[in-house]
C-alpha cells in the first residue's frame, strides 16, 4: 500500500461515512479507479494489510464521532445509569440509550447473516454502483412518503437497526438507510442523523475489535506500511470530523432528496465507466 493511495482512501472514507452517499461504494470506486490508473492488483489480492487499513480508517471516523458527540455520549451514559438506579425512564437521553441497545443486536444479526453473500461484492464495482442507485431511490422517496412528524420510539429504533444491518451491502449507505428509515417513520432529519451517528458507535467498535481477530494474519504485520496507514487514518479522522460537523448543520437546510441526485449521478457514471473499462 502506498501513502498517496492510503490518504485518498482515508479521505474518501471520512467524507462518505457520514454523508448518505455510501462510504463503502466510494472506497470500492476509488480503489478500482486507482487499480485501472496504475495497474495495481490491489483488489485482486486483498490481504491482511488492506483489511487492517480498512479497520483503521473506520476507527478514525468512529473517533471523529466520539469527539464531536462527546457531551451527548456522556449524558446518555449518565442518564442510563441514573434511570436504572432511580427507575426514571422518561429522560430523553435514557430513551436514546435504550433505543441504541435494542437496535444494535438486530444490526449484528442481519450483518452476520449477510456477511458471506456480500463479501465478494467489493470486487464488483458495477454491482456496487447499482446498490448506490438504490440508495438514491431510498433517499428520494423517504421524505416524499414520510409519516406525520412524531418523536423517536422503540419501533422506529428497531427498524433503524434493521436498516443499519442491510447497509453491509457495498453501495447501500449506512447513514442514508438509517436516516431515511427514521424520516420515513416521522422523525426530524437532524434528530435522525444524531441517532444514526450515535447508534453506529457500538457496531463500528465491535466490528473493529472482532474482525481483525478473524481476518487478519498477524504474522505478516511487520510487513505493513504503517506510515501509509497512519496518514490514511489521519486523513479519515480530520475529513470525517469536519464532515459530521457541517453535515449536521446542512441537514437543517436541505432535504435528503439533494443527496439522492448525487447517488443517481455517481451510480450511473460509475456503472458506465466500469462497463467500458471491462470491455477494453
Amino acid at each position: 500500500m502506498q501513502t498517496l493511495q492510503a490518504i485518498i482512501v482515508g479521505a474518501v472514507q471520512g467524507i462518505s461515512e457520514f454523508l448518505p452517499i455510501s462510504s463503502s461504494a466510494h472506497i470500492v470506486f476509488s480503489q478500482s479507479i486507482y487499480k485501472i490508473a496504475t495497474g495495481s492488483q490491489f483488489l485482486n489480492e486483498v490481504g491482511s494489510e488492506e483489511i487492517f487499513f480498512d479497520i483503521m480508517v473506520h476507527l478514525a471516523t468512529l473517533l471523529a464521532v466520539l469527539i464531536f458527540f462527546r457531551k451527548d455520549i456522556m449524558n446518555i451514559i449518565k442518564a442510563l445509569f441514573i434511570g436504572i438506579r432511580d427507575r426514571k425512564y422518561d429522560n430523553p437521553d435514557f430513551k436514546t440509550a435504550v433505543y441504541i441497545i435494542a437496535a444494535t443486536p438486530i444490526t449484528c444479526i442481519v450483518a452476520l447473516i449477510l456477511k458471506e453473500p456480500t463479501h465478494s461484492l467489493v470486487e464488483n464495482p458495477k454491482l456496487v454502483s447499482l446498490f448506490l442507485i438504490i440508495t438514491g431511490f431510498i433517499l428520494f422517496f423517504s421524505e416524499k412518503l414520510k409519516s406525520k412528524n412524531r418523536e423517536m420510539n422503540l419501533k422506529t429504533a428497531l427498524w433503524t437497526g434493521l436498516a443499519q444491518g442491510l447497509a453491509i451491502f457495498p453501495g447501500l449507505s449506512r447513514s442514508g438507510l438509517t436516516i431515511a428509515t427514521q424520516v420515513f417513520l416521522g422523525t426530524d432529519r437532524v434528530k435522525a442523523a444524531r441517532f444514526s451517528f450515535l447508534m453506529s458507535i457500538p457496531v463500528i467498535l465491535g466490528a473493529s475489535m472482532a474482525y481483525p481477530l478473524i481476518e487478519t494474519d498477524f504474522s505478516s504485520i511487520s510487513k505493513f506500511n504503517f506510515t501509509a496507514i497512519f496518514w490514511g487514518f489521519l486523513a479519515s479522522f480530520l475529513v470525517g470530523y469536519l464532515c459530521v460537523k457541517y453535515f449536521m448543520k446542512l441537514l437543517g437546510k436541505i432535504t435528503l432528496k439533494c443527496f439522492s441526485y448525487y447517488c443517481f449521478f455517481v451510480g450511473v457514471a460509475m456503472f458506465v465507466l466500469f462497463s467500458v473499462c471491462h470491455r477494453l
